[in-house]
């Protein structure tokens, strides 16, 4: 676990100038695409926020990725879906953490092991550069999990959430 002093060096130096670069405008689109299309598999919602870095004063406060993904899952209200599976991949690019917050109907069904092994399997893309398949294979596995344990058996549904990911 990085020190407070490490996590303020990071979030003073690092993410900020990097967002723009490794999800560039055609990515995020790419990434609307397979938002919208996954969401036809199944009821939930996936939304998919990248944040740069955090604010000094709140990582002093000790403000972590944890705590800011569940804030961030509020704020966007991922909570508010109609059969409470909503889901947001977080992505706090200074600090290197990836954090999926799932709703209650969701998280009920799904283990923590298996947030975290597509947690694992995005962070391994974006060690090795791959930002593009990293983000996708995050957004095709969390849909994959709400395919399973939420199927829309081809009955179409509103989208109740904006595909578009988030530049925080």
């Amino acid at each position: 676990m990085p020190t407070r002093r490490q996590r303020l060096i990071a979030n003073l130096f690092e993410g900020w100038f990097q967002l723009h670069r490794r999800f560039p405008p055609e990515l995020l689109d790419d990434m609307t695409v397979a938002i919208a299309d996954g969401e036809h598999t199944h009821l939930g919602e996936v939304r998919f926020a990248i944040e740069s870095r955090l604010p000094l004063h709140a990582v002093w406060q000790g403000l972590d990725a944890y705590t800011r993904a569940r804030q961030v899952f509020g704020q966007l209200d991922v909570w508010d879906t109609e059969h409470n599976c909503g889901v947001l991949i977080y992505v706090l690019m200074s600090e290197h953490r990836i954090e999926i917050v799932a709703d209650r109907g969701i998280a009920r069904r799904v283990k923590p092991e298996e947030w975290t092994a597509i947690c694992d399997g995005m962070r391994e893309n974006f060690a090795a550069g791959q930002w593009r398949a990293g983000a996708l294979h995050g957004i095709t596995q969390v849909h994959a999990l709400l395919e399973k344990h939420f199927p829309s058996h081809g009955k179409s549904r509103p989208d109740e959430l904006p595909d578009r990911p988030v530049l925080l």
